[in-house]
């Protein structure tokens, strides 16, 4: 249901957040989100064209949020990079049916409004703050300086009981 280019913009994103206030290069990115370095560049480009992020130079450049992790929600990543596709009119044409959606189309337009709505109200701060034991991107190879925020794991996960 979303691209692979919305998985690595949000990848980006969620590391970025993680990172704040640092800048990391697209180098940096691509190695901890496991994407492509080339391709991470036309992603990071569609970013910072949306205002998602922003870019630094100089010795400590990069990429970091233009905002607060608080302040960018999910839905913005993604249509920043893929837009939601939400359906307006009859997807085969079917001059007959024009806005007025099928029971099929209707429940598929039901389910995307479903998406975007949780999306907009996640933000990157929300992702990274749920209580997990699997913090997103933590595990993977960190380039020197960088680290995962620290999560309270003190309490274990309901079910992990030890």
């Amino acid at each position: 249901m979303l691209s692979q280019t919305v998985e690595y913009a949000l990848r980006a994103a969620v590391y970025l957040a993680n990172q704040a206030p640092q800048a990391r290069t697209t180098e940096q990115i691509a190695e901890v989100t496991k994407v492509p370095q080339a391709y991470l560049s036309k992603v990071m480009q569609n970013l910072a064209k949306a205002g998602i992020v922003r870019s630094q130079r100089g010795i400590h450049g990069g990429f970091l949020l233009a905002r607060s992790s608080a302040e960018l929600t999910i839905l913005e990543v993604v249509n920043a990079v893929d837009p939601v596709q939400r359906i307006q009119t009859c997807p085969l044409g079917i001059a007959a049916h024009g806005s007025n959606l099928c029971p099929l189309h209707r429940r598929l337009d039901l389910a995307l409004a479903a998406v975007e709505n949780a999306f907009g109200k996640t933000t990157l701060a929300d992702v990274l703050s749920e209580p997990t034991r699997s913090v997103p991107l933590c595990g993977m190879t960190i380039p020197a300086g960088a680290a995962c925020i620290p999560l309270d794991l003190a309490s274990p996960a309901p079910g992990n009981a030890t």
